[in-house]
């Protein structure tokens, strides 16, 4: 079984544990809580030669690393496995690709499936109860409630079983233990009343709590297995950026030679063609050709960027409208997407830093109840007097009154009342875990660009040479623009706002350096100063640059601006007509959002690849204070993620909002990741909240909402333990019999779910601010 595990050497910057020198990841199945993690990780720190052992419950995989010089070495992958099944788990193959995606959905669909004849075996049981509230009487004959309520506790319930004898061979317990036991006990005593009642009475019975504790916690488990689902995904997505073929030349030179191979067989120092509008295939340097390349998924910026002889491009990357060649220098685990993609990995490879409250709880609790109840029938049977019957109804009354009614109830309902109410108002909770540590952020990490900004630039200023008409000026800009998709051509067009004028004619574009036509017969080019400079257009001061263009240039580069002059041809000379400027703009509600978490006592930072200046000038408007250090400029994306773990290290929790591909391992190492769904799918797969509408005031809301659902499960899981406790003693005693047990439980059940339903009146704060982005659609 050597095959089922996985084994390589660490991927490039994995965080290896001091004196490890191998790293391996092994699927486990059979994992239903967090005292399972734990069994799971003892039983492979146990295994000789292994320094350290990570399991995340949300992937089921474990992450190991071993000592080089660790004896029976070749043996270690078998030793792996046997110490997992013999903890009582199951070692899987890791699948990848297609085969996980196919296996998650029949996961999800098989887990769907047992929810629904539960919820088919359930509600008959139900139902009378329901009626009983109306008045109306309608009792299901006992046989009846026999024949529903034993599949679901024997089949549905199965699961529970062997989960909870696992815990009972280690020592501790968990949830699936406590709903095993209680529902048993809820279960056999009606069974046991059944047939002790006679034929013509109709007993009490508590088949129904049974069948309902069973169906409702396997509700939650197809909801997990939903969630589980979609971790894989941005791994997924971030692969399918990198195409599966090349354009080899195989002497590097004959384009006629050229020959389609897999990417897998690249190799450093091979040239490829890339034409126009294909993915770029792997890490280079172009050779030969000019060209513009869309590195929005490495950058987050909308700009594509010029690329000639000499420059790198990135694997993975969208080639714009020039062909080029380009010599390999990187390939496999040393690309740049690789290392993105094993950045995400070994992020989602932590373990959450938040344990579950029930499963803690239940690993004393169910001790007890158990002591409790053996101790209660023991001493009515010798102390108090009574008969065997007696003794066993009262310690079955002690575990009817422990069954984990409400407590099955507590968390579940508070969570699809909170995460309901939050995605009528745009936001997508698909993580509950992220619930749970949304309420413990003390800082939120913004991305600026698609995030904090609207993500596409606009023309924020046009400055006419002098006895120049601005609006001339514009409308022969767009003219030469009408026929480019380039960003800055679309935010030329938005400017327009008119009748569009006759394109111009003749007209060229020259890639990474503008555009170039003819205008009412008068040759006209839009383009880099840069690119005018290189035509002989004057643009320095004395030497033919306009009055006014000095400064004006000074103030839109220290605001981040992107320059381009319109110019014309006179003879063999070329005038400037127009400076235009193109800029980001914050989005509408961004400043709002950032003082509202401010006012909430949190603190903010926005992380950027920009120069400091321009950061800076854009984290003014938004309100930011960079003297404060609440600006996080000139950060590669690949450090983003290191940006994240630092405010980490500060003290308390962080919240990463992002949109990007490049935001995907900072959004995966945050304590909670929050996408914008107007950003890409990789961001939205690794975060735990999507806002839907892409709207940064959704953030504060989406904190508040989270505080709100965990502020509920507490109160939940109190009350739930009152009733128990309060209940327990009573039961023991005597004071209580199944019948007002079964009360008990049913009055518990009916005040967790109405304390969880005061979540669905939940509003954000700035509900009508919010309101107005939504499409009409």
């Amino acid at each position: 079984m050597a095959d089922e595990l996985t084994s390589a050497a660490a991927p490039p910057d994995a965080p290896l544990e001091a004196g490890a020198t191998g790293q391996c990841d092994l699927g486990i199945g059979g994992m239903t809580c967090a005292s399972c993690v734990a069994r799971v990780e003892r039983a492979l720190q146990r295994v000789p030669g292994v320094t350290h052992a990570s399991v995340n419950l949300a992937t089921e995989t474990a992450r190991v690393q071993w000592r080089a010089d660790a004896a029976h070495a070749a043996e270690l992958p078998a030793r792996l496995q046997r110490a997992v099944r013999d903890a009582g788990y199951e070692p899987r193959p890791l699948a990848s690709g297609d085969d996980d995606e196919a296996q998650a959905r029949r996961a999800v669909r098989r887990e769907g499936a047992w929810v629904l004849v539960g919820a088919v075996l359930s509600a008959p049981l139900v139902l009378p109860m329901i009626a009983m509230a109306f008045g109306v009487h309608l009792m299901v004959p006992a046989l009846w409630q026999f024949l529903l309520a034993t599949p679901v506790q024997f089949g549905l319930g199965a699961r529970f079983y062997r989960a909870g004898w696992h815990a009972l061979r280690s020592g501790s317990g968990n949830m699936e233990l406590l709903v095993a036991l209680g529902t048993t006990a809820a279960w056999g005593m009606s069974v046991w009343l059944w047939w002790h009642t006679p034929p013509d009475e109709m007993p009490h019975l508590y088949f129904e709590a049974a069948a309902v504790v069973i169906t409702l916690v396997r509700l939650g488990k197809w909801l997990e297995a939903r969630a589980k689902r979609r971790t894989t995904a941005a791994i997924r997505a971030l692969q399918a950026l990198q195409p599966p073929m090349a354009h080899l030349l195989p002497d590097g030179v004959r384009r006629e030679s050229l020959q389609d191979v897999p990417v897998a067989e690249l190799l450093p120092g091979d040239r490829v063609l890339v034409r126009a509008g294909e993915r770029i295939p792997a890490d280079g340097i172009v050779v030969q050709g000019r060209t513009q390349v869309d590195e929005s998924m490495l950058t987050g910026e909308p700009l594509p960027v010029a690329k000639a002889v000499g420059d790198a491009v990135t694997g993975g990357s969208l080639n714009g409208d020039g062909a080029i060649e380009v010599r390999v220098t990187a390939i496999g685990a040393q690309s740049v997407l690789q290392r993105i993609i094993a950045l995400v990995q070994d992020a989602q490879a932590h373990k959450a830093p938040v344990q579950r409250l029930v499963d803690r709880v239940a690993a004393v609790f169910v001790p007890i109840v158990v002591l409790v109840a053996l101790a209660t029938g023991v001493l009515w049977a010798t102390v108090g007097g009574a008969d065997g019957e007696q003794a066993v109804l009262h310690a079955v009354a002690v575990l009817v009154i422990a069954c984990p009614c409400a407590l099955g109830l507590a968390t579940p309902t508070a969570i699809m009342a909170g995460t309901g109410a939050a995605a009528r108002h745009g936001i997508l909770v698909k993580d509950t875990e992220a619930l749970e540590v949304a309420q413990r952020v003390r800082t939120v990490a913004f991305d600026k660009t698609g995030t904090l900004t609207v993500g596409h630039p606009r023309l924020v200023a046009l400055v006419p040479a002098p006895g120049v008409d601005e609006a001339a000026a514009l409308r022969t800009a767009v003219a030469l623009q009408m026929g480019s998709s380039h960003p800055l051509a679309k935010a030329v067009l938005a400017a327009w706002g008119e009748a569009l004028p006759a394109p111009a004619t003749d007209t060229q574009t020259v890639p990474g350096r503008g555009v170039q036509g003819t205008v009412d017969g008068v040759t006209l080019a839009l383009g880099s100063p840069g690119w005018m400079a290189d035509l002989g257009c004057p643009l320095q001061p004395g030497a033919g640059l306009p009055d006014g263009w000095a400064p004006a240039m000074a103030e839109q580069q220290a605001a981040g601006a992107t320059l381009a002059v319109l110019a014309w041809q006179q003879g063999d000379v070329w005038r400037p007509l127009a400076l235009l400027a193109f800029a980001d703009e914050p989005k509408p509600g961004a400043a709002q959002a950032i003082a509202e978490l401010r006012a909430r006592g949190l603190g903010v930072v926005m992380i950027s690849g920009d120069q400091r200046a321009a950061a800076e000038a854009m984290a003014r408007r938004l309100g930011l204070r960079p003297e404060a250090g609440e600006v996080e400029a000139e950060v590669m994306p690949a450090d983003k993620a290191a940006v994240v773990r630092r405010w980490q290290a500060r003290g308390g929790a962080v919240a990463m909002v992002g949109d990007g591909i490049n935001d995907a391992p900072a959004l995966a190492a945050a304590d909670v990741g929050i996408a914008m769904g107007s950003g890409t799918d990789v961001a939205m797969h690794a975060a735990g909240i999507t806002l839907l509408r892409g709207d940064p005031a959704l953030v504060p809301a989406a904190l508040d909402i989270s505080a709100r659902t965990v502020r509920k499960i507490r109160q939940n899981l109190f009350w739930a333990f009152v009733y128990n406790v309060a209940g327990i003693p009573l039961a023991a005693l005597g004071v209580l019999d199944p019948v007002f047990a079964g009360a008990a439980m049913a009055a518990s059940s009916v005040s967790v779910v109405s304390n969880a339903l005061w979540l669905t009146r939940w509003r954000p704060a700035h509900v009508t601010a919010i309101s107005q982005t939504v499409s009409p659609s």
